[in-house]
């Protein structure tokens, strides 16, 4: 008898424990006022800002760590290419310690905020939660990376797949060490393209890189500076004084076989997603030989790879940093306001960042870590005083 009576307290104290759990999982799942798709520096950011508000939120991601475009998916010598006033996420700046560019590790561990809001959230926030459907804040596709930086882009190239050496996107690499004495060309002149020729050239690898388009090589010093001139001069000015500079430290870059566009880098960046390419050392490489330059590929034979200026060169293996597509069509369904075909903001600046039905994006206007910390400044703000707003009507 006694056994049984024991048996039959353990069951009702575990019955008991399960009740509780239950009832606590949907008190937390009725608190939550936000769902954040992806866990990348701007799903991050963006929770960052509604914790430090007291806004209920759970982050969406399928990824084994946060930040996994940073953390799992970065080469080694990865720096940010901004200075670090402008490279760090809200309520997490770089430390006085830090370098002025950054390394991606450092980076990610400073912009990695709480997993959730804290329980002391207000109920007001909750309240409103349970007869408002939460909102959604596209940060980053899950598991897959940050906003722009989705999934990987391989290229078509005509006989590509009877390579028989490594052929590897830049999200796989990690080191030129791994190369030394190697032929190897790097496919794509963007920043990761030109780190990655550094890095394979520096590790004694015979580097070559493939520039397909025009492109405006600067320094960091350059940038800053004209980031700071926008405050007070119109975009053009800043765009001449800058393409000067860079002609007095570059010199003519076409002899080498970068061109630059017709517009200006400043314009570019404000007007598309067009990038300048931070010089880290590249160019000296390229200017000394140890690095060669190539136009684009017109099909690759078994090793031999052959260019559109009709040069046939050997290579042992072939490093594809040819960016990143958006993928958020993909998943989100009924939206045709907020997110453009391509998967970024359709809406232009400064009106980038909200659209309807409770849906938001962050860091997906092509603006870069400053324009993901402004966006999840502002759609913190903006659902904490529309929550509260509600919180009073009811």
């Amino acid at each position: 008898m006694a056994d049984a009576a024991e048996e039959s307290s353990s069951s009702s104290a575990a019955a008991a424990a399960e009740e509780e759990e239950e009832a606590e999982a949907a008190e937390e799942e009725a608190e939550v006022v936000v769902i954040v798709v992806g866990a990348g520096p701007s799903g991050l950011a963006t929770a960052a800002c509604l914790a430090v508000r007291s806004v209920p939120y759970i982050v969406l991601d399928s990824a084994s760590a946060p930040a996994s475009l940073w953390r799992l998916r970065a080469y080694d010598r990865l720096h940010l290419h901004l200075a670090k006033q402008f490279s760090s996420l809200p309520f997490a700046p770089h430390p006085p310690s830090a370098p002025p560019s950054s390394p991606a590790p450092s980076s990610s561990a400073t912009s990695t905020p709480t997993p959730r809001a804290s329980a002391s959230s207000p109920r007001a926030s909750a309240s409103a939660a349970a007869s408002t459907p939460p909102r959604i804040v596209c940060g980053a596709v899950p598991g897959r990376g940050d906003g722009g930086n989705a999934e990987a882009v391989v290229p078509e190239i005509l006989g590509l797949e009877g390579f028989p050496g490594p052929v590897l996107h830049s999200s796989r690499f990690r080191s030129g060490s791994e190369y030394k004495g190697k032929a190897v060309l790097v496919v794509g002149g963007g920043n990761s393209g030109m780190e990655i020729a550094l890095d394979l050239a520096e590790s004694g690898a015979k580097t070559s890189i493939v520039v397909r388009s025009p492109l405006h090589l600067v320094t960091r010093e350059i940038w800053l500076l004209g980031m700071h001139l926008r405050k007070f001069l119109p975009l053009y000015l800043v765009d001449a004084l800058a393409l000067f500079l860079c002609y007095l430290k570059f010199g003519d870059t076409s002899k080498y076989g970068i061109h630059r566009p017709t517009k200006g880098p400043f314009y570019l960046k404000a007007n598309s997603p067009v990038f300048p390419v931070m010089d880290v050392g590249t160019f000296d490489k390229i200017k000394a030989g140890e690095i060669q330059v190539f136009p684009s590929i017109t099909r690759i034979n078994s090793n031999s790879v052959i260019f559109a200026n009709g040069k046939v060169e050997y290579f042992d293996a072939i490093i594809l940093a040819t960016g990143y597509r958006a993928t958020t069509k993909e998943w989100l369904k009924g939206d045709d306001y907020l997110i453009d075909d391509d998967g970024m903001a359709k809406q232009k600046y400064p009106n980038n960042w909200k659209g309807k039905n409770g849906l938001y994006c962050a860091g997906l206007g092509r603006r870069g870590i400053p324009g993901t910390s402004e966006d999840a400044l502002k759609i913190a703000k903006d659902i904490y005083e529309s929550s509260c707003c509600e919180y009073l009507k009811t």
